[in-house]
């Protein structure tokens, strides 16, 4: 392992040296990619430098207890040591988590689908609640994000459907533990007996696709145009500007409205189509992995309840890894980090305990 940590850090320096050459600077796609190799690295390399720097004491505490005659001196060397002994176990767990591969996918830019589930109009409002949750999330994280897709329910401005699509670093690395039912128990406003209900909402992440990583052929597509509906001004349901793009050998359909032009609801259109077909492709390579088959943690079972949100104890329960929060409103408002972090380390063990097996 030391090894290994050794030629990283040594390859982080070089990195560095690269980035500071004016002629790397000059050449902005090769800066980025090199910016981007800089970035992934640094975790591991922060981590090792603690780990060299708890070593580094160890040594010079145990000189110190060895040497030391004055017998206070003597005590706090002793206390500190012990502290610093205390550390190591830490450390190396972190540098063997930051060490696990990373899924090919994690870098990836996301589209989330949100769907109203059981509950109708209160799992539409709850929709609505994590739509909103993920856009404050992506902005705390100082992601990109745009609505690609939004269908109202009978309520207005209530979401029965919607699509958002999420920009950053490492995106999907993070977001990917969302997908999944969500449920709610709450008061509706329109109870007047003051009943709770239980209602859910279905959430699934998909990593964004380039062109070149899925090949779509133009005589696997069937291409519909409709008219729009809803907001948008002169052109609703005037022209035929909305898209509809089924793939016939999978039999996913797709559809979008949101633009003014019919080119840009295609090309959103094939957007998301390029995503649900990379994300099939994904999910068949990670049948064949040990730790997503087994921790279903990471991508999981997309029908299965992942997370309760009970409004009455102002409680958040992750029924993965039994993690709970009482800072609901918090959560909604886009304070995710708890929840993720503890899903991401609860992955990374598992992972870690699969390798060792």
């Amino acid at each position: 392992m030391l090894d290994k940590l050794e030629s990283i850090k040594d390859k982080y320096l070089r990195l560095e040296e690269q980035l500071s050459d004016p002629e790397v600077i000059a050449d902005q796609k090769r800066f980025r990619k090199l910016n981007k190799e800089y970035s992934d690295l640094t975790d591991v390399v922060q981590a090792y430098d603690r780990y060299k720097s708890n070593k580094l004491q160890l040594e010079e505490m145990r000189q110190m207890v060895k040497q030391e005659k004055d017998p206070d001196m003597k005590a706090l060397a002793q206390a500190e040591l012990e502290e610093l002994q205390a550390q190591e176990p830490e450390l190396e767990q972190q540098l063997k988590l930051l060490l696990l591969p990373k899924d090919e996918a994690d870098s990836r830019n996301v589209i989330i689908e949100i769907r109203a589930g059981t509950g109708g109009d209160e799992a539409a409002l709850f929709a609505t609640d994590l739509l909103r949750m993920y856009q404050r999330f992506a902005e705390r994280k100082s992601w990109k994000y745009e609505v690609m897709g939004f269908s109202e329910a009978s309520i207005p401005g209530a979401c029965k459907e919607a699509v958002l699509s999420i920009s950053g670093h490492d995106v999907y690395g993070t977001m990917k533990f969302e997908s999944g039912v969500h449920r709610v128990q709450r008061v509706p406003e329109t109870e007047t007996q003051g009943r709770i209900h239980t209602s859910a909402a279905s959430v699934a992440v998909l990593p964004e696709a380039e062109e070149v990583d899925i090949d779509i052929r133009k005589e696997d597509l069937q291409m519909d145009t409709f008219r729009s509906g809803g907001k948008g001004g002169q052109n609703v349901n005037k022209v035929e500007t909305a898209v509809r793009i089924t793939h016939i050998p999978s039999g996913i359909v797709v559809a979008c409205q949101e633009e003014r032009s019919q080119l840009q609801n295609r090309e959103r259109s094939l957007k998301m189509l390029r995503a649900k077909l990379y994300d099939i492709q994904l999910a068949e390579k990670n049948k064949q992995r040990a730790d997503l088959r087994r921790s279903m943690v990471a991508t999981g079972d997309r029908s299965a309840k992942i997370r309760t949100y009970n409004f009455p104890q102002s409680r958040v329960t992750d029924h993965r890894i039994g993690f709970t929060s009482h800072a609901l409103p918090q959560i909604l408002e886009g304070s995710l980090d708890e929840i993720i972090e503890a899903l991401k380390l609860h992955d990374q063990t598992v992972r870690l305990q699969e390798e060792h097996q």
